[in-house]
């Protein structure tokens, strides 16, 4: 959840998100919009299974600039044109079944892109809070049934989740080295995963796959009916990410390490029980069970503790997992039914905050 005095920080900030184009970005940069920051957005253009960016028109609404964040003298360029007090970053490979496919691309972009912006950020002089945003899969999964503390062991046995906790090593490395001692700059990193809303269509996730399936009115297809996710909707983590950075600019001193951001236990459910009520939100469509005996490894049970951000930053989780999954399929419910995408994600950001101040 989120404070209206986190939210009146940033009017008339420059913002840059990284990664804008993505989903979690696309949603994050209209989220911004509507607070009154100045949003700047570094980003590859979107792709043709990431509609939303263009769906919600940002590209007429912020001050988009394409570009791969592989290329260092690019996002120094942007940085040093944009001049950001903040910068959310976003930027990756985010599926865990592309690593396999594409390691190296993996790699490259969430090491090496990573180690690209941190070089742009320490020299900077405009930059005065950085949230870096890696994923839940930086930890090693050792099929805990409680969930991860920042302090635990970090790990991966898959490129995703390797280069991940990489990410994860690589930003301690600048901040010890760098950023920690310059007092004008806050830097954290945070982590959050299963996030799920209105306007995803990425391969291989369940969401979407569900709307394909709804859509095209076939069974939707589950490989792995047991494997347990905490389910959380985009408009969380996002809370935290802007909580995060609003605190930083009050005390960056305060604000330090990493930080998760993940529902309550009520949220952790599995994979065929989403699927089975996504159906049942829909009001039609059936869920069918087809293991892929040769899928690679993918964990049957992560989940995350957010006491940390509870105890410091007053931040909990807000919506649980009927409102979390109703949210995100009436999304694309309406959408079929001719909504405007920038009207229904306005009015869910609206919905959130009301939620949030009453």
């Amino acid at each position: 959840m989120i404070t209206s005095t986190v939210l009146n920080s940033f009017k008339g900030v420059p913002v840059l998100v990284t990664g804008s184009t993505g989903f979690k970005g696309s949603w994050l940069c209209t989220w911004l919009t509507e607070i009154g920051a100045q949003v700047s957005g570094f980003a590859l253009p979107p792709k043709p299974d990431a509609p939303l960016f263009d769906q919600l028109r940002l590209r007429d609404r912020i001050d988009q600039y394409d570009g791969d964040i592989r290329n260092y003298s690019l996002i120094k360029e942007v940085i040093e044109k944009t001049k950001p007090q903040a910068i959310i970053h976003l930027a990756a490979q985010s599926l865990v079944r592309h690593g396999y496919q594409k390691p190296k691309e993996t790699f490259d972009t969430n090491v090496g892109g990573s180690i690209n912006l941190l070089e742009a950020v320490r020299n900077s002089s405009d930059v005065r809070a950085l949230v870096f945003i890696t994923s839940d899969k930086c930890y090693k999964n050792k099929e805990w049934i409680w969930g991860y503390r920042e302090n635990d062991e970090l790990g991966g046995t898959d490129p995703y989740s390797a280069s991940k906790s990489a990410a994860e090593n690589v930003f301690e490395g600048y901040y010890q080295s760098f950023l920690k001692l310059n007092k004008n700059i806050g830097a954290v990193t945070a982590r959050a995963g299963n996030v799920i809303g209105g306007g995803d269509l990425s391969k291989d996730r369940i969401v979407p796959d569900c709307i394909r399936a709804l859509r095209a009115k076939t069974p939707i297809e589950v490989r792995n009916p047991v494997a347990t996710r905490p389910w959380q909707h985009v408009l969380e983590p996002l809370s935290g990410y802007l909580t995060l950075t609003a605190r930083i600019f009050e005390n960056p001193d305060k604000i330090t390490g990493p930080w998760n951001f993940g529902p309550n236990t009520e949220n952790v459910r599995p994979v065929k029980e989403l699927a089975e009520f996504a159906s049942k939100i829909w009001g039609s469509g059936s869920v069918n069970v087809q293991p892929d005996h040769f899928a690679p490894h993918e964990s049957n049970l992560l989940m995350l503790s957010s006491d940390k951000a509870k105890s410091l930053l007053a931040w909990s989780p807000l919506w649980g997992f009927e409102r979390c999954v109703e949210n995100t399929i009436n999304w694309y419910q309406k959408i079929d039914n001719g909504e405007n995408p920038l009207d229904l994600t306005r009015a869910q950001i609206t919905s959130y905050v009301e939620d949030c101040i009453t």
